[in-house]
């Protein structure tokens, strides 16, 4: 999908990724995973974001609009222009869509731990709506639909069991600047493109602020350590900042756990996720 020039190692990293031919391979794999599994339906939270918006346009394009249920989960809180731009997409992809405030399922908790900080309350959140996907899914027979790209995923920038959760997730292995040119490819309004990524858990929030670095240079430190397999000091020496190279490289290292199904005590020889594994249409 990427390629890097390697003279000198870092410094010519390209990102580019080849859009028409990611969107045949991504609208491959939810038409197949979903219908694999008997169901051809998914949900999709819509936040508003460029990273719900590329999912369900993919999904609309690879099952049919009717085939997909965009839920939309504003609170209190939420920025009007999230909620706008949901519907924006929603629409111009003609696929039927909810609405649910989450505030009074939220309120009660905020309320009974008023010294939970701004984490433990966005966690809060991002399980409440996970858990509402998911209820949706049963009601419609549908696979929830993951909208956590490459760059979340590595930094484990997401809640487990929240919106790092998913049955499917098709945009996982992109990062945010690769899925920026996939939005463009697949016309998501620029409107969406351009706007600083958030996930709207408070008023002025921003991915970029709270990480510390624009994901430009977020993404290529990750590509050549995760990718190129670059050792901290080749990065730096690309003229990356060394502090930002070992602090990202120290968080994917510290957020591993949220990659990773639950560990299982081993006692017998056929241990369910370390020995007893197969795909998940094993049987079908």
């Amino acid at each position: 999908m990427a390629r890097a020039s390697r003279t000198p190692p870092g410094q010519g990293v390209d990102l580019e990724i080849h859009a028409p031919t990611v969107e045949r391979i991504l609208t491959g794999f939810i038409a197949g995973e979903s219908r694999r599994v008997g169901l051809g339906r998914v949900v999709v939270g819509l936040s508003g974001g460029l990273d719900s918006a590329v999912a369900a346009s993919l999904a609309a394009r690879a099952l049919g609009s009717r085939a997909v249920t965009a839920v939309l989960m504003p609170w209190r809180g939420s920025s009007p222009a999230s909620v706008k731009h949901a519907l924006l997409v929603a629409g111009r992809l003609g696929i039927h869509h909810e609405r649910i405030d989450i505030t009074p399922m939220v309120e009660p908790w905020v309320e009974r731990y008023p010294e939970a900080g701004r984490v433990r309350h966005g966690n809060r959140m991002a399980r409440e709506r996970m858990s509402i996907l998911f209820d949706r899914s049963a009601e419609h027979r549908a696979l929830v639909l993951g909208t956590s790209n490459k760059t979340e995923l590595l930094l484990g920038y997401g809640t487990i069991f929240g919106d790092m959760a998913s049955a499917i997730n098709p945009i996982g292995d992109l990062y945010k600047t690769q899925l920026r040119q996939l939005a463009a490819h697949l016309g998501i309004p620029s409107s969406i493109i351009r706007k600083p990524p958030s996930a709207d858990l408070w008023e002025g929030q921003t991915d970029e602020a709270e990480v510390g670095a624009p994901y430009d240079v977020i993404d290529r430190i990750l590509h050549l350590l995760f990718d190129e397999w670059l050792r901290e000091d080749e990065v730096a020496a690309a003229g990356f900042d060394p502090a930002l190279v070992a602090r990202l490289r120290r968080r994917v290292s510290e957020t591993q756990f949220k990659r990773r199904p639950p560990l299982i005590a081993k006692l017998s020889m056929r241990t369910v996720g370390a020995d007893f594994r197969y795909p998940r249409d094993w049987g079908t």
